[in-house]
């Protein structure tokens, strides 16, 4: 789960890619970077960080060039530190950098690959992978200057042999700007455009919100399998490269990972999640028709917007009653259990006399692992709740994602081979209850008729791109577990302290 951007315009594009990545924070708070380019040459900044504290005034001056692209990240299992900001550059041939954001499902194979190949990889990013194979399909390219038909080519070639998620931003030195999307369309971008001084400028995001906030009108979504390329000239060329293209996005975008100001594929992330709490408000009164409950009170921030149409629907008042501290990461992947609780008590606090002697639904947007679940359960009791009911906006999370969500192992996620009432024993619920995923799944159709299917995984267990074995999930499995993320992080704080040691000596 990344944000990426890309920005081909006519004058220098820093300042605006600084702003779209502060839009994009929330899909990546572990890592930040930026390249620009002017007259063929790249300059770069990136670091570990959020956005503002990665760069500063110099930074910015130093980035010249009227394209560029950006990108916030996520760690994922087994890749975190610095070396593993991007964007990632190659510089043979042309000089390419990209940006990703996705999953790649066959990265051994393709590694094995480039390696026989002879192409250096320096980090274990599956980023770092697509780079290297797209450079490899230009390579192939007889032409000293490169035509569109190259670029695109290229792109198929990816597509040939890249599996998985990944949705791209790369400079070509010397050419411009290029974007593509999976074929199946699993991690979104989009395309926006605007009018400076009578000349169009154009901008390729992870979301919408970022075209608005900064005066780009949507042109339209990067179509699954699609390639984009604007060339110095800023012409936009689009082309389908995939052979077989099959729109399948990921619905957990919809359901957490999405700002509700973003459209992502046609669907409104605001409107579908108020589906989302009107179908679940449905399924309590099929369910619980005599249900005693005093007061809806919303898990922020991802939940709020459901929770608003579940309490509008059930004509129940709903409350803010929590308040959180916006400079605490979301605690999903954060690793280890004892960081997660010390990370929800720091992130959240209740307000006493919205739970005091009341029956409350507490409303989240999904139930992953349940650490937070459990703890707002008991500081609701503590505040004085009589009963504490929990609706989830989401089906049960039993499957991790492989497609660019770092999701923990399937037998740390509480839903995984539990039932309904045996997970509401767990969190200390009085009573539990999930939407159904017919309903999630109908909750973004309405707002795109058009799109036959859903990435839903990590409800059902059933991987679009048809390469996830029990072999695969396995191996996830071993680096996702907090076990091993305990071990990494204990290697990295003592790579730090050896580089303190070597840094001081110096």
């Amino acid at each position: 789960m990344c944000g990426v951007v890309g920005i081909s315009g006519h004058q220098n594009v820093n300042l605006d890619l600084y702003d779209a990545l502060t839009v994009l924070q929330h899909r990546g708070q572990d890592a930040a970077g930026i390249v620009t380019c002017s007259d063929g040459h790249f300059y770069q900044k990136k670091g570990v960080g959020l956005v503002k504290s990665v760069f500063g005034a110099r930074d910015m001056e130093s980035l010249e060039g009227t394209v560029g692209i950006g990108h916030c990240r996520y760690p994922t299992a087994g890749s975190n530190g610095p070396a593993l900001a991007q964007p990632f550059y190659v510089n043979s041939p042309f000089g390419i950098c990209l940006a990703h954001n996705g999953n790649l499902t066959n990265s051994d194979e393709l590694r094995n690959h480039l390696e026989g190949d002879k192409r250096h990889l320096n980090t274990d990013s599956d980023s770092e992978i697509v780079l290297n194979i797209f450079a490899h399909e230009l390579r192939k390219s007889d032409n000293l200057k490169l035509a569109k038909e190259d670029i695109f080519t290229a792109i198929a070639g990816v597509h040939r042999r890249c599996r998985g998620a990944y949705a791209c931003v790369a400079l070509i030195a010397q050419h411009g700007l290029v974007a593509f999307r999976d074929p199946f369309g699993i991690r979104p971008l989009i395309i926006g455009s605007r009018q400076r001084e009578g000349a169009t400028e154009y901008m390729i995001a992870s979301e919408s919100a970022a075209l608005s906030v900064l005066g780009f009108e949507v042109v339209g979504d990067v179509e699954p399998g699609e390639g984009v390329y604007i060339d110095l000239s800023h012409q936009l060329h689009r082309l389908q490269c995939s052979e077989n293209p099959k729109h399948v996005p990921c619905i957990f975008e919809h359901v957490y990972l999405a700002r509700p100001d973003s459209c992502i594929d046609g669907v409104h992330m605001y409107k579908t999640r108020l589906r989302q709490g009107v179908f679940l408000a449905e399924k309590i009164m099929r369910e619980r028709p005599d249900h005693d409950i005093d007061v809806v009170i919303p898990i922020p921030d991802t939940s709020r917007v459901a929770a608003q149409a579940l309490a509008e629907a059930l004509n129940i008042k709903l409350r803010e009653g929590l308040m959180k501290n916006r400079y605490i990461g979301r605690t999903f992947i954060m690793p280890g259990q004892a960081v997660r609780k010390k990370s929800v008590r720091q992130k959240l606090n209740v307000i006493e006399p919205e739970f005091k002697n009341r029956n409350v639904l507490l409303v989240d947007d999904s139930i992953v692992r349940g650490t937070t679940c459990r703890q707002i359960i008991d500081m609701a009791r503590a505040a004085g709740a009589k009963k504490v009911y929990f609706a989830s906006a989401a089906p049960p999370v039993r499957y991790p994602n492989v497609y660019g969500i770092d999701m923990p192992s399937s037998t740390e996620l509480i839903g995984h081979g539990r039932t309904e009432e045996e997970v509401a024993e767990l969190i200390g619920a009085d009573w539990l209850i999930y939407q159904n995923l017919e309903d999630l799944i109908a909750a973004s159709k309405e707002g795109n008729p058009d799109i036959e299917q859903f990435e839903c995984s990590v409800f059902t267990g059933e991987y679009i791109t048809g390469d996830v074995n029990e072999n695969y999930l396995s191996k996830i499995d071993l680096q996702r577990n907090d076990g091993a993320q305990r071990k990494r992080n204990l290697c990295s704080d003592e790579a730090s302290t050896i580089g303190l040691y070597n840094s001081k000596s110096d």
